[in-house]
């Protein structure tokens, strides 16, 4: 009896030994199956990419002193020095472009009326890094709405949204007085995809002439600015057509601020 007691704590010692190594395989296969998961689980997450902006609309810019009909120019600045208008200055005339027209209507003892009208373009690529063409154009909209709105001296400024002109517009109406005269302004600022039509129109009477009115100069300017708006679409649409001959370049830039 007493020697058969050492020799079953021997089996039962020996017959623990299979189990504790079954134990040990199946930690370790159930660790590696955990960090087998757990790198296929991270992998999708580096194969994220960024999303990509929209494309912008408009590759082109018309000929700003093309952009509005001879008949209109005619009608708004009657006695315009150069009815070709004058092209303003650009260092990118792909993203700026601009023209004015002005002159002074002179009659005689009755006095002169003064009128002058400014278009510029400017165009928005889309970036990565700065958002969509339209989006950039959106924030320049309203950058030059402000800008309209804090002329120096400018009285009774009145901003409101008008409909038909682009994708969306705005004018900003106000009344100026320099060289001792009292000025009628209006200014449209439109939007259409990713480029920004502002156009200024602005007049007084010289001499005694009576001042123009608000209301004229307002409707003045919205119908030069349909014109602005719509020869960006046309200048497009012949561009992308492959029958169309080659649009003009733009010469210029955003014009100078109106002058007397």
């Amino acid at each position: 009896m007493h020697r058969t007691a050492p020799r079953l704590t021997r089996i039962l010692a020996c017959a623990a030994v299979p189990v504790m190594l079954v134990v040990a395989g199946c930690s370790s296969d159930s660790d590696s199956k955990k960090e087998s998961g757990s790198s296929s689980a991270s992998a999708p997450s580096a194969k994220k990419t960024e999303a990509t902006v929209e494309p912008a609309k408009f590759a082109e810019l018309p000929d700003p002193c093309d952009a509005i009909s001879a008949k209109t120019i005619t009608s708004l600045v009657p006695k315009a020095k150069n009815k070709a208008g004058t092209p303003a200055r650009s260092s990118d005339t792909a993203a700026r472009a601009g023209c004015s027209w002005n002159g002074l209507d002179d009659n005689g003892v009755k006095g002169s009326q003064y009128r002058w009208l400014d278009v510029g373009f400017t165009r928005f690529e889309s970036d990565q890094a700065l958002g969509s063409g339209a989006k950039r154009a959106q924030e320049d909209l309203e950058n030059q709405i402000a800008k309209s709105k804090a002329t120096e001296g400018a009285k009774k400024v009145v901003e409101a949204p008008v409909s038909g002109i682009g994708d969306q517009a705005t004018t900003v109406t106000y009344d100026l007085t320099k060289t001792k005269e009292d000025f009628k302004y209006a200014t449209v600022v439109a939007r259409t995809g990713n480029v920004v039509v502002t156009l200024t129109y602005n007049g007084a009477g010289y001499a005694g002439a009576k001042t123009p009115s608000g209301d004229d100069i307002l409707k003045g300017a919205e119908k030069a600015a349909k014109e602005a708006v719509a020869e960006v679409t046309d200048v497009n649409a012949k561009k992308s057509t492959p029958s169309a001959g080659t649009s003009k370049s733009p010469t210029a830039t955003k014009s100078a601020s109106p002058t007397s």
